[in-house]
């Protein structure tokens, strides 16, 4: 069952089996007001089963891009496009976010980027990447990093 994300009234609807979930939770939704601000998206999640396609999509990117295979289990995810940019996000129990930007256009931005909520620490996975610190009302201190996608997805 789909999950609208309501970022005025933060729930951890999903996320009740993270250590973190109530950052998480927040995390999530600084995603949706994000989203509904910029673009007027409707940020809408899935339990991980029920986005299978989306949760292999990132793992296969994870994976031939940088060789990571992330080791928490995936709580929710979700797959959407947006003036011409592929967006996909994957929640994990561990309190980390993934998301993918891939621009349809050839030539355009493609990313990975990775967020650790608050009170979660760095995943030995992605121990070889740095982590900037960002403030958020929803999520509290969130930890941030990215690399850039070079194939063909």
């Amino acid at each position: 069952m789909s999950y609208v994300v309501d970022f005025e009234n933060v729930s951890t609807v999903g996320l009740e089996s993270s250590p973190v979930a109530p950052a998480l939770a927040g995390l999530r939704a600084n995603e949706a007001r994000y989203f509904r601000n910029k673009y007027e998206h409707v940020f809408t999640t899935e339990p991980a089963a029920e986005a299978a396609e989306a949760v292999d999509r990132v793992a296969r990117i994870l994976s031939q891009e940088r060789d990571i295979v992330i080791a928490s289990p995936a709580l929710e995810a979700t797959d959407f496009e947006v003036e011409g940019v592929r967006w996909t996000y994957v929640f994990y129990e561990s309190g980390l976010s993934i998301n993918v930007l891939y621009t349809l256009e050839p030539g355009g931005k493609r990313a990975v980027g990775f967020k650790l909520s608050d009170g979660m620490e760095v995943p030995e996975e992605l121990s070889a990447f740095k982590f900037a610190r960002q403030k958020s009302k929803l999520a509290g201190t969130i930890r941030g990093s990215f690399f850039v996608i070079k194939g063909e997805y």
